[in-house]
């Protein structure tokens, strides 16, 4: 079972092909002792002549995340941790903070094929200030040299995450998943949503169902093996562009799986949108796509992760 779901995840990542806009590399400083580094505002990342910032209420599209992450009031910082506890061994990750009186449950993002970009970064601070606790792990951390803040070349990313299974994606999200509900300010559920590669790595993360997961949201990645779908115990919502065939063609059978099982999988096609289309704003069809999909996301973590 396991060598089909690593070859499954490791296919997938050979097979996306939908490319990003310009990435700019980030630095930060690494406090040896807190484990924390030096807060980045996107400015660091941002065109300082831009206005554009997207829609409003969704997460910016690849060509209007840097200029929105340049405008945020909310508090975002890189943060070290390790990816077992006790361990020296870390990897990096982005977390923003919502502005709220009252404790916020945790979302893990999964970044996509190309690595923990910018836009990543977008979403999460869209997540935030829609109410959580928002962390983006870069699982590319062991694969690159060790942990770092530097925003990788799409083409690198690419070829490295190859190199990550679906074992050691499912460490990286538990280890960020519990250092975000460890935090005075949260409640102690999370959920889980990634995108390309990473809506397959969070349905596969689903499978390995740790303690406090409470939802799992696929954007158009492919579904779980069959024979692992009796671990999940999460709901999983699927988040899909009907021209996405190659993706699309895992659905029907995962609904049908699920159902025997009595799991909980509900999903949307967005007709006419292609895959990436949440990245992908600049098509109005994949707009479209996104101002649907995004609503149904913030229900579902809210309606699973009270």
């Amino acid at each position: 079972m396991r060598s089909r779901a690593l070859i499954a995840l490791a296919a997938f990542a050979a097979a996306c092909s939908h490319e990003p806009a310009n990435q700019s590399a980030s630095t930060a400083n690494v406090d040896p002792h807190s484990g924390h580094v030096m807060e980045v505002s996107g400015a660091a990342v941002a065109d300082p002549m831009s206005t554009t910032q997207g829609t409003a209420g969704i997460p910016a599209g690849a060509a209007d995340a840097a200029a929105r992450l340049a405008a945020s009031p909310r508090h975002g910082e890189w943060v070290k941790v390790a990816w077992t506890p006790g361990s020296a061994d870390s990897l990096m990750a982005w977390i923003v903070y919502p502005e709220k009186k009252i404790k916020a449950p945790v979302v893990v993002v999964i970044h996509e094929i190309f690595g923990l970009s910018t836009w990543v970064r977008g979403v999460t601070d869209q997540l935030a200030a829609d109410g959580f606790i928002a962390i983006a792990p870069d699982l590319l951390s062991r694969v690159r040299g060790g942990p770092s803040a530097d925003e990788l070349p799409s083409d690198s990313a690419r070829k490295l995450i190859q190199g990550v299974n679906v074992a050691e994606m499912n460490r990286g999200v538990a280890a960020v998943a519990n250092y975000g509900m460890a935090l005075p300010a949260a409640s102690k559920k999370y959920g889980v949503v990634g995108y390309c590669w990473g809506g397959s790595a969070t349905f596969n993360h689903a499978v390995f169902n740790q303690k406090g997961l409470g939802a799992a949201v696929v954007y158009y990645g492919t579904s779980a093996a069959r024979d692992s779908m009796p671990k999940i115990q999460a709901p999983v919502l699927g988040l899909y562009g009907g021209n996405d065939a190659r993706v699309n063609a895992t659905i029907g059978w995962a609904d049908s799986t699920m159902k025997t099982l009595n799991k909980s999988y509900t999903f949307s096609i967005f007709e006419g949108a292609g895959h990436g289309f949440l990245r992908a704003q600049d098509q109005p069809l994949n707009l479209e796509a996104a101002k649907k999909a995004w609503p149904q996301t913030l229900a579902f973590f809210r309606d699973n992760l009270k």
